[in-house]
């Protein structure tokens, strides 16, 4: 079984209250961490990478941010799925090709530019080219961006979800859905859901798996709370 065959199968035959969890890495040191933990697979955040070299989120060239997943995924035996954003403008064969260069097996894509919602017809059309590049070598989690954008209707999320489902996702993620709708999009969606969980804030990985989550990432959330903890660590160094 290659690495995206193994990956896809972890998502799928999960008790509801034992989702996937996928911590976030941002670099080779924090990757071993996670896999060290015994975490079977992890996926990387786009944020979390960019503070890591120094950018703002949404800003990293894509030539930085195909290295840093490349250093992640070598520096681990377990899958990585990589966090590239929209794809950076590159054409679904190239985003393919560099995603295996770097040795990912899987990838996460938004479905909004600049803050604003992608036409979803037109963004299933391109992720089922992503899909045809990919064959079944990568797997696609495609992000719904309706609740980040301001749109709470949840048939809105479940109406983009199945056109990117139809186009070859193999699953969702409904970023930023509020725990109280993940039944209703549970229901709503053919397939794996990923829900984005705030690390000591809100319902645990276990919780949001019984409202209906398959598998639970968690942004830039990690890579934030590292921070904070190495401030707090520095500020212990000044002299008093």
């Amino acid at each position: 079984m290659n690495g995206a065959a193994t990956f896809r199968a972890l998502h799928h035959h999960r008790a509801p209250d034992d989702p996937l969890v996928l911590p976030g890495p941002w670099d080779a040191a924090s990757a071993r961490v996670f896999a060290e933990a015994g975490f079977p697979a992890l996926a990387t955040p786009s944020a979390g990478v960019a503070a890591a070299l120094g950018h703002k989120d949404g800003h990293t060239p894509a030539d930085e941010m195909f290295a840093a997943v490349a250093r992640i995924t070598r520096a681990v035996d377990v899958p990585v799925s990589a966090d590239v954003e929209g794809g950076y403008g590159l054409a679904p064969k190239e985003l393919v090709e560099r995603l295996l260069e770097a040795g990912a097996v899987g990838c996460n894509l938004e479905d909004s530019a600049d803050g604003v919602l992608k036409d979803p017809h037109a963004h299933a059309e391109w992720l089922a080219e992503v899909r045809a590049a990919a064959g079944d070598r990568i797997f696609l989690n495609a992000r719904v961006d309706t609740f980040v954008r301001g749109v709470t209707d949840p048939e809105r999320a479940i109406e983009r979800a199945a056109l990117y489902v139809a186009a070859g996702a193999d699953c969702v993620y409904p970023i930023g859905a509020p725990a109280a709708v993940l039944p209703l999009l549970r229901a709503g969606i053919q397939g794996p859901v990923n829900v984005l969980a705030l690390p000591g804030r809100g319902p645990s990985p276990a919780e949001l798996g019984g409202l209906g989550a398959t598998r639970v990432t968690f942004g830039p959330g990690l890579q934030q709370r590292a921070a904070r903890a190495l401030r707090e660590i520095a500020d212990g160094l000044l002299p008093k």
